[in-house]
């Protein structure tokens, strides 16, 4: 098991910037790829990006590409999602995930194990 929780969410105006933070316990947390997800209202959850066991690659939706970042630290337990030049669209509840295996999934189906979410609402 892999416990995540997330932290970081609130409200901020267009333009402006969040860093969210998912911090894990259980399992060894260097052995799974993190994901980050959103799902707003009315919406399926969407994949937002991922980052690998070592951080050392990343992979974005085109959506965010440019003004979101995934960073992790395995000693701390970590990883982050930076988010700038945020949009009224960016508003959702965001989640991360963690994953063992090794491809780039973008599936909320091949996630394991799920944090609760935080809420991002960006006003316009």
């Amino acid at each position: 098991q892999v416990q995540l929780v997330e932290s970081g969410g609130g409200l901020v105006q267009a333009g402006g910037s969040l860093r969210l933070s998912c911090a894990a316990s259980g399992r060894t947390f260097s052995n799974y790829a993190m994901g980050w997800f959103r799902q707003a209202p009315g919406k399926e959850r969407e994949f937002v990006g991922r980052i690998n066991w070592s951080g050392r690659s990343t992979y974005y939706a085109d959506s965010v590409k440019g003004r979101f970042t995934i960073l992790r630290d395995n000693a701390k337990l970590t990883a982050w999602l930076q988010m700038n030049s945020l949009k009224p669209e960016d508003t959702a509840v965001y989640y991360c995930a963690a994953t063992s295996g090794t491809y780039v999934y973008t599936d909320p189906g091949d996630y394991e194990y799920w944090g609760q979410g935080t809420q991002v609402t960006v006003s316009s």
